[in-house]
């Protein structure tokens, strides 16, 4: 007779942990660099991923189902850049910086969705 070992986690292989996030990134359908052409800077996009990561895993929100690092070619070369889902792409776009008219014009549309 042989003893089993009840253990309460077991470790998933790393081919199911690829495939989930290839599922997660499906739901991506955003770049942070496509902030550029709302007028965000680098710098600013960079930021506004930041605070937006810290808001995602204070809330308890799985960060890695709606953020995921690539890069991506522009014109300028090779950049570091971040795959979002809407909600990720949200978060980021009304956590960047509110001087600029885009950021603003968001976050007032978001305030008149929430209160009607």
């Amino acid at each position: 007779m042989e003893l089993i070992v009840y253990t309460e986690r077991y470790h998933v292989s790393r081919a199911v942990h690829n495939f989930m996030d290839f599922y997660y990134s499906m739901n991506m359908k955003y770049l942070a660099s496509d902030l550029l052409g709302k007028g965000l800077s680098p710098e600013q996009i960079t930021h506004a991923v930041e605070v937006a990561l810290k808001v995602a895993n204070s809330s308890g929100m799985e960060a890695h189902k709606h953020f995921m690092p690539v890069y991506s070619g522009l014109k300028q070369g090779v950049i570091k850049d971040c795959k979002l889902s809407h909600l990720a792409y949200s978060l980021v776009l009304i956590n960047a910086d509110a001087n600029l008219k885009a950021v603003g014009k968001f976050q007032v549309d978001v305030l008149k969705r929430f209160l009607s």
